[in-house]
C-alpha cells in the first residue's frame, strides 16, 4: 500500500512538473525570421540617418552615441528599423530590420539554453546594429535633401503594418534638417511655415504621424551656415501632421 501511495505521489509530482514546464514554454513567444514575435512586435522604433552629405568627426561620434541610446531603449520584442536617406525623393536604403530577441539575462533557465539565447541576440541583433553604427557619417555630396519624403516613406511602409497597430512608435531623424526639394526648399524660403503651407510640398509630403513620437538629432554641415528657426518649423510640421514632438537636440559640432 505504501509503495502504491509513493508511486502515486511521484506521478502527481511528475505531471505537475510537466505542466509547469509546458506553461513556461508556451509563455515564450515564437519568433519569425526577423526575431520578432509572430503576433507582432511589442513596439516599433525607426531611425532615419541623413547621410546625403558628410559630417565632422566630433558630430559623427556624438551621433553614434545617440544611436546607441536609441538601440538600448528597444525593449525585448521591440522592432527597430534603420534607414539611410538618399537624394532621390522617397527612396531610402534600409540597413537593418529586426527585433530585440532578448539576451541571456532574459533567458529562462528552465526551458532554454542561455548560451544559445546570447548567441542569437549577438548575431541577429547586437552585431548587425554595431556594423550600422560604424558606418554612420559615411556620406557623399548630394543635390537634394528630401527629409519629409523619407519620413513619409517610413510611416507608410513601417508604422502602418497591421501587426504594429496600437503599439508604441518612435522615430529618430538624424539630419541637418534643411529640407531641399523642388516642392519646398529651406535654402530658398528659409524655415518659414507660411511659405511651406502655400507650397506644393504641403500636400505632397502630408504624413499620418498619429501615435508617433518624433525626435530630431540635428547637426550642422561643415560647409553650411547656421539657420535660425528650424526647431519651430519642424515642431509645426510634426504637430500639423498629428505627431508627438519629442525634441530637437543639437549634436556636438560647428555653430
Amino acid at each position: 500500500m505504501l509503495s502504491i501511495v509513493a508511486l502515486g505521489i511521484v506521478l502527481i509530482v511528475a505531471v505537475a512538473i510537466f505542466l509547469f514546464m509546458l506553461m513556461r514554454a508556451n509563455a515564450v513567444p515564437k519568433l519569425d525570421e526577423a526575431l520578432c514575435p509572430i503576433d507582432g512586435p511589442a513596439s516599433v522604433t525607426a531611425v532615419l540617418l541623413d547621410v546625403t552629405d558628410p559630417i565632422s568627426e566630433i558630430t559623427k561620434v556624438d551621433l553614434k552615441r545617440q544611436f546607441q541610446k536609441a538601440v538600448a531603449a528597444v525593449e525585448q520584442g521591440g522592432l527597430i528599423e534603420v534607414y539611410a536617406l538618399t537624394d532621390e525623393e522617397g527612396k531610402l536604403t534600409r540597413t537593418f530590420r529586426g527585433c530585440n530577441p532578448g539576451d541571456d539575462k532574459n533567458a529562462d533557465v528552465w526551458i532554454s539554453n542561455p548560451k544559445m539565447i546570447q548567441k542569437r541576440w549577438q548575431e541577429g541583433f547586437d552585431n548587425p546594429l554595431k556594423q550600422v553604427e560604424n558606418r554612420i557619417g559615411e556620406g557623399a555630396e548630394a543635390k537634394r535633401s528630401p527629409i519629409m519624403a523619407g519620413i513619409q516613406r517610413i510611416v507608410i511602409e513601417s508604422f502602418s503594418d497591421p501587426k504594429s497597430e496600437g503599439k508604441a512608435k518612435k522615430l529618430y531623424v538624424a539630419s541637418d534638417m534643411i529640407e531641399h526639394t523642388d516642392s519646398f526648399s529651406i535654402y530658398k524660403s528659409g524655415p518659414d511655415t507660411e511659405a511651406y503651407e502655400k507650397s506644393t510640398g504641403r500636400d505632397r509630403y502630408r504624413t499620418p504621424l498619429d501615435g508617433v513620437g518624433v525626435k530630431f538629432l540635428v547637426f550642422q554641415r561643415e560647409t553650411a551656415k547656421p539657420i535660425s528657426g528650424l526647431p519651430e518649423f519642424w515642431l509645426h510640421w510634426v504637430e500639423t501632421n498629428g505627431g508627438e514632438f519629442r525634441g530637437y537636440e543639437r549634436l556636438a559640432g560647428l555653430e
